[in-house]
């Protein structure tokens, strides 16, 4: 592929989207559509022969690529494909051998058949090759016709087409390749006769046949490769084709996936063999599944990383944070930024941490906030606790050390450490450290007054006096 570049097709906005946003910006499986194609064509060719033609929402477009490295054409004027690639040919022209043109919106398009285009078209000596596709509905795309020997012949739209025509089940794609000589020296002879007034890359295999040159059409690759995102409902299709997509790569690689369908798993995350995946599962970014996890329903994973054998339960939501090997949190439970379960922890329903490490075989089984906190090893956190992290200006820090049992209902006032098997008593509100092997009371004095009830009832039952 070193006489190969690429140029994406990327510079409109997608009307029938709807949308102030333009449609290469928008997501599908996990990725906006415009890096879908541009990891697929990293696959084939080096950043520095990559070029996206970019207009609609330039900028927005541009820092979404540029950690990439690619090139920028700028269309600043929309005035149609065959325009898009006139505006860039001072960096095209120069770049390569042969130019690969597909669109932006094609997330599904592999790079093997990028790669089997290519080899195709510079081993045929053809000034250009098309990508085909033959449909059982060819619905409304232009038609591949051919001459009596099966050669290609010319590319006619949908709404041109003669009867016969419209027979056709083999289509164009809209995936090039070309003799970069060959389609710069032909390129300015299209023409901008329709409706739109726009100059279209269709036009150029035919002005290339017409001028003595050699074009092939070919068929490769599936036909779902071909799929565009033209309107919501597609761009909902595209999503469930890439997630599904996903889906099969895990089981395929043993993990177990319980209704796949209805499962959110973005392309980037990795999932050990033998993990299992219940219903409803949303996993997100970069997340990290090690082997033999279980994921129960209803759970969201997002940039975390679980170890071997952790669990996390039902209806969970985990956000930048670490779940040691066979720790396991919920159900009902939220681990926000930067929270860490060391291994064996236990996390339980409706606790919340933020920013917390919680160290081997400790547990807050019930009902607490833990914000800001380092915490040791066997420690047990009594439901309804919670550190009193925030004085209204600034976070303050908890440390737990190893061994201390916090009972219930306890309020930890931050700055404050607990040592090394110390005990908080229930209902106490802990605004100063409590040394090692000491206990920590903090709550008023009960007291009893016998007969009060007895007296209260007795008052209430007095008749009124007017």
């Amino acid at each position: 592929m070193s006489d190969f570049a690429i140029a994406i097709l990327a510079a409109g906005l997608g009307t029938r989207l709807k949308s102030n946003i333009a449609k290469v910006l928008h997501r599908a499986g996990g990725r906006t559509l415009i890096e879908h194609a541009v990891r697929t064509a990293l696959e084939v060719a080096p950043a520095e022969r990559v070029f996206v033609v970019i207009g609609h929402q330039a900028e927005a477009v541009r820092q979404v690529l540029e950690p990439f490295g690619v090139r920028f054409i700028c269309q600043r004027d929309q005035l149609g494909t065959g325009h898009a690639i006139q505006v860039g040919r001072e960096q095209l022209q120069g770049a390569a051998e042969h130019l690969l043109v597909f669109y932006g919106d094609t997330p599904l398009l592999r790079a093997s058949t990028l790669r089997q285009l290519a080899e195709h078209h510079a081993q045929s000596g053809a000034a250009a090759t098309i990508l085909s596709v033959v449909l059982d509905d060819p619905a409304r795309y232009g038609r591949i016709v051919r001459d009596s020997g099966g050669h290609f012949a010319d590319i006619v739209e949908h709404k041109a087409c003669t009867p016969e025509q419209l027979a056709i089940r083999e289509i164009n794609s809209g995936i090039y390749c070309f003799r970069t000589a060959a389609l710069f020296a032909h390129i300015d002879r299209i023409g901008n006769h329709n409706k739109a007034g726009e100059y279209y890359l269709t036009d150029v295999p035919a002005l290339l046949l017409r001028a003595g040159e050699k074009v092939e059409a070919t068929p490769m690759g599936g036909p779902e490769e071909m799929l565009g995102v033209n309107d919501r409902v597609e761009l909902a299709e595209m999503d469930g084709r890439l997630r599904d997509r996903k889906a099969r790569e895990l089981m395929l690689c043993g993990v177990t996936i319980h209704r796949p369908e209805t499962c959110v798993i973005d392309p980037d995350v990795e999932i050990g063999r033998d993990t299992v995946i219940g219903p409803c599962v949303a996993v997100y970014g970069g997340t990290r599944i090690a082997e033999n996890c279980v994921v129960r329903p209803f759970s969201t994973i997002a940039d975390s990383v679980l170890e071997e054998g952790a669990v996390v339960n039902e209806c969970c939501w985990v956000d930048r944070s670490r779940i040691g090997a066979g720790a396991s949190i919920g159900p009902f439970a939220r681990l926000r930024e930067g929270s860490e379960l060391g291994p064996q922890a236990r996390i339980g329903n409706f606790v919340e941490t933020k920013k917390t490490r919680l160290g081997r075989k400790s547990k807050a089984q019930h009902l607490a906030y833990l914000g800001d906190a380092t915490i040791g090893e066997n420690v047990n956190i009594g439901a309804g606790t919670i550190t009193c992290n925030y004085d209204g200006e600034k976070k303050n820090p908890t440390f737990i050390e190893d061994g201390v049992f916090v009972g219930t209902n306890s309020s930890l006032v931050a700055p404050l450490r607990l040592g090394r098997n110390a005990y908080v008593a229930a209902g106490s509100v802990i605004t100063e450290d409590v040394p090692e092997d000491s206990l920590g009371v903090a709550r008023g004095r009960q007291v009893n007054k016998e007969g009060w009830v007895r007296k209260r009832r007795a008052a209430r039952s007095e008749p009124r006096k007017e």
